[in-house]
């Protein structure tokens, strides 16, 4: 592919549920967008596919969030193919549920190597490479807010996403690149509804004032926001959760 006058849009975990709906966002509202993926690439490649055919640019890239050498290839490749990079948006994570006195360390270490260091590496080229006027964008929780059981480990890694989120924000001054975090609430994705029964659903849904779990469209669009129209929102947790406290 050649340089182009679209703007263009590198999301991480992009094959995934929250992911997958921002891929499919970006390349409506005119990106040209890279999925990355980390191991489902029959998946990637579907996407891609899938988005061509509805007349968008959009490639598919590889690589492990936590691994500096991977994203540096990743980053290389969507400047590569696009001609540079105008947002980011870093939706890759894992969620592991546990009593904190019951958490197996060793997931702790693996939620947290994808989750904190995975986010860092991200935001460390994002923050290098990002051109003027574009937009970085972070994935936090609603759960920091309410606080539920069995949550501490997955909310500590995410309370790490806003606090170094916030930080870049003012690090970037004068280079016209905002930096901000999305904090989805319940929403209706594989990775919220593994080994939850119907009835946990149900009440997960009656919680927020609109009394429906999210919809990975309505994360999407609180991405689209801040990726194009959110100039003057800087340094924020944007938190789409539909009421929920």
């Amino acid at each position: 592919m050649t340089e182009n006058t679209a703007r263009v849009a590198l999301v991480t975990g992009g094959t995934g549920g929250i992911g997958n709906a921002v891929v499919e966002r970006l390349v409506a509202d005119g990106f040209a967008v890279a999925v990355h993926y980390s191991g489902n690439k029959d998946k990637a490649e579907a996407i891609v596919a899938d988005m061509t055919e509805r007349g968008g640019q959009v490639i598919a890239v590889r690589g492990d969030v936590a691994d500096e050498n991977d994203m540096n290839t990743v980053f290389d490749a969507v400047e590569s193919a696009f001609g540079g990079i105008d947002v980011v948006v870093n939706t890759a994570g894992i969620m592991i549920l546990s009593p904190i006195a019951e958490l197996s360390l060793d997931d702790l270490d693996r939620m947290h190597r994808t989750n904190i260091r995975g986010t860092f590496v991200v935001s460390q080229q994002a923050a290098r490479r990002v051109r003027e006027g574009g937009a970085i964008v972070n994935f936090s929780t609603s759960v920091t807010r309410t606080q539920l059981p069995t949550y501490g480990a997955y909310v500590a890694s995410k309370a790490a996403v806003e606090g170094m989120t916030l930080i870049l924000a003012r690090e970037l001054r004068g280079k016209d690149i905002t930096v901000n975090a999305v904090a989805p609430g319940p929403t209706a994705t594989p990775l919220f509804l593994q080994g939850k029964d119907d009835a946990t659903i149900a009440n997960f849904a009656k919680v927020t004032p609109l009394e429906r779990l999210g919809q990975p469209t309505d994360i999407a669009e609180a991405v689209a926001f801040l990726a194009g129209p959110a100039r003057w929102v800087n340094g924020q947790v944007l938190f789409a959760n539909g009421g929920l406290a």
